[in-house]
């Protein structure tokens, strides 16, 4: 059994994807993170970083005390490998799903979270972060755009990779990002959307978050944390 501890971000959504698409029995425990939930000591004893998701297996392979993981990408690597599914076998064939994975990791989250900050959440509008980040943002696309060209999905097969960079595309497409002038990254997600695991991973998030609109005081929990806050 896993203890999925979430709330419906894009990173959030990631490892839900996995668990609905391969029935790893899981429950969920909501963090609300506008209340600041995620600075309970009870949760950073399994996310020191104060951040969701995060895993409790309570049956991992081999056997053993329950192991606990942070960080959407390496539960996502975790998964997959405890279960055998969605990460090839083969080296080339795990080397192409990594590297695209750690793409979004380290390009598509953090880039598309700024554009998002500074064009719906910063308090003041600086247009030189504003052009900055969809700028980068549309490069992205470009390149996931191109990739797609010849790959039904991300790396090959439908991977972690595809879920981990389905949930950014998904709430950048929301926030105004289009689509139209990627026709291969709009088929890719569109094929996913449509996957019977997708619809229902989406649809318990919405039932764990009713009102997903962020207030001002939730900003502050959200933007505004430093290393006192955390150790609070």
């Amino acid at each position: 059994m896993i203890d999925l501890y979430f709330w419906t971000t894009p990173n959030g959504y990631k490892p839900l994807l996995f668990v609905e698409e391969t029935g790893v029995p899981y429950t969920i425990v909501p963090v609300d993170i506008g209340k600041g939930e995620q600075f309970e000591p009870g949760f950073l004893k399994i996310s020191p970083n104060n951040r969701i998701p995060a895993i409790v297996d309570h049956r991992p392979a081999g056997g053993g005390t329950p192991v606990s993981v942070f960080e959407s990408g390496a539960i996502l690597l975790y998964l997959a490998e405890k279960t055998g599914r969605f990460l090839p076998a083969d080296v080339a064939g795990r080397t192409e799903a990594l590297q695209w994975l750690f793409w979004q990791m380290g390009g598509l989250g953090p880039m598309g979270g700024q554009n998002l900050h500074f064009s719906a959440y910063a308090p003041q509008k600086i247009s030189y972060a504003i052009d900055r980040y969809a700028r980068e943002t549309e490069r992205l696309y470009g390149v996931l755009d191109r990739r797609l060209a010849d790959s039904e999905f991300v790396a090959g097969d439908y991977s972690i990779a595809d879920m981990a960079s389905y949930p950014w595309i998904l709430r950048l497409t929301r926030e105004g990002q289009d689509l139209e002038e990627f026709p291969n990254l709009k088929r890719w997600f569109e094929t996913i959307a449509a996957r019977p695991a997708t619809i229902r991973a989406y649809t318990k998030g919405k039932a764990v978050n009713t009102t997903p609109t962020i207030t001002e005081e939730s900003k502050k929990l959200l933007f505004g944390q430093g290393a006192a806050r955390i150790a609070a």
